[in-house]
């Protein structure tokens, strides 16, 4: 019994914000029931070419990034909590649009609009998160809300694979009300935590707040190596944008008729992983640093779909979802904890927006690279490609692995 409470212990002891930031996330992504299946939206129920769905899914995380960038500005100069208000009831209103509309082209504008809105809203999360936490408790906190959010999307991804093919406007309905709610525990129980608006947050802030004069691309320059990370990382994110977009066209191809709902049990297979295995291997890891922990997970992304470039049956595809979520979960607690204790406190919202940026170039380049070799090539090459890439991407991260333990000897030496 002690050894299951022991896998708790990285999330007691928080600021009573992060529960409900956490709270938050997990209402948040009960009702994540449309971008998921947003690759099926445009070839299934638009009838839209593999190229063609690529480049529309590619568009729409074109259009995240420079959102994003105006995010992360916005968190550090308007301050985090009105940010996200904000643009989240944007992200709302165009859900709500998209009720009064058939499947088509315009509903996939809208989508877009929404996506953006999100972009906006997404810095806001991560540095409120970090200003809320000392660096000990960071790692704690970003495994919580990653658990949170996969707690929630466990059920969603199971009901949406039931309800796309004939609720479609039900699934816009349940994502506008649980985002509703979700907006409103941040709105009502959280407090604005910008370090210059609020003397109990700043109080927590890193030694190296003073630099909050300068720019963020100076802040880059002097931390060379956070640039290298977000290059590096761009691989891992290329291989991840195949998870919804190869893989519920490769789920359809390979089980006509049934690819939705095999999906959707992929989907809450992931999610459920995530949930089950996040304290476990929060706990498990919790000796190695955050670099570490990201080469493993390249590890397992490398193997996890690389698989399916090899076999192409229903236990290969559930396979598949057990080992790169594994990889997924290493990566995600762990990257953001990397990136903040590496930025200071004056930075956070920018830095959220900038690397991310960098990194998040693989979801655009994955779905328009990955749709033209499909088109070409077939899914067997497809997904040895992409599993190719990340391994050089995991090499890179083991390079910056051994690069900051070195530094790390010279310093104690």
């Amino acid at each position: 019994m002690n050894r299951i409470l022991n896998l708790f212990t990285p999330y007691r002891g928080m600021p009573r914000e992060i529960y409900i930031i956490f709270l938050s996330k997990t209402i948040n992504a009960m009702g994540a029931l449309i971008f998921p299946f947003m690759t099926l939206l445009l070839s299934s129920k638009i009838g839209l070419s593999g190229a063609q769905t690529g480049c529309y899914i590619a568009l729409t995380q074109l259009l995240y990034a420079p959102a994003s960038l105006i995010g992360g500005k916005l968190a550090d100069s308007w301050g985090r909590k009105p940010v996200l208000i904000i643009f989240e009831l944007l992200s709302v209103a165009s859900y709500t649009f998209c009720l009064f509309l058939e499947p088509g082209m315009s509903m996939v504008y809208a989508l877009m609009a929404a996506s953006m809105f999100f972009g906006v809203a997404g810095p806001s999360h991560d540095a409120m998160t970090a200003d809320l936490t000392t660096p000990e408790q960071r790692e704690g906190a970003y495994s919580l809300n990653y658990l949170g959010f996969n707690l929630g999307f466990a059920f969603a991804q199971m009901l949406a694979g039931f309800l796309f093919r004939d609720y479609l406007k039900v699934m816009f309905l349940i994502d506008i009300l649980t985002a509703l709610a979700g907006i409103g525990l941040i709105a009502f129980f959280v407090r604005e935590t910008h370090p210059e608006s609020n003397k109990e947050t700043a109080d927590k802030v890193d030694e190296d707040a003073g630099e909050s004069h300068r720019s963020i691309f100076s802040i880059l320059v002097s931390r060379p190596m956070l640039l290298l990370f977000a290059l590096a990382a761009f691989g891992y994110k290329f291989v991840y944008s195949q998870w919804p977009f190869l893989m519920p066209l490769h789920a359809e191809a390979a089980f006509p008729g049934d690819g939705a709902k095999l999906f959707g049990m992929l989907g809450t297979a992931n999610a459920l992983i995530v949930v089950f295995g996040t304290p476990l291997i929060t706990s498990l890891t919790a000796k190695k640093s955050n670099i570490r922990r990201i080469f493993y997970g390249g590890v397992l992304f490398t193997i996890g779909f690389g698989l399916l470039g090899l076999f192409e049956t229903r236990t290969a595809f559930f396979l598949s979802v057990l080992i790169f979520t594994a990889g997924e979960i290493l990566e995600a607690i762990s990257t953001m904890p990397f990136i903040m204790n590496h930025t200071p406190s004056s930075h956070r919202g920018r830095m959220s927006s900038v690397l991310p940026l960098i990194m998040g170039a693989g979801f655009f380049a994955g779905p328009v690279i990955m749709g033209k070799i499909l088109d070409m090539k077939g899914f067997s090459f497809s997904w040895i490609l992409a599993a190719s890439v990340v391994l050089v991407s995991t090499v890179a991260m083991k390079g910056i692995d051994l690069s900051q333990k070195s530094r790390t000897v010279k310093e104690t030496a």
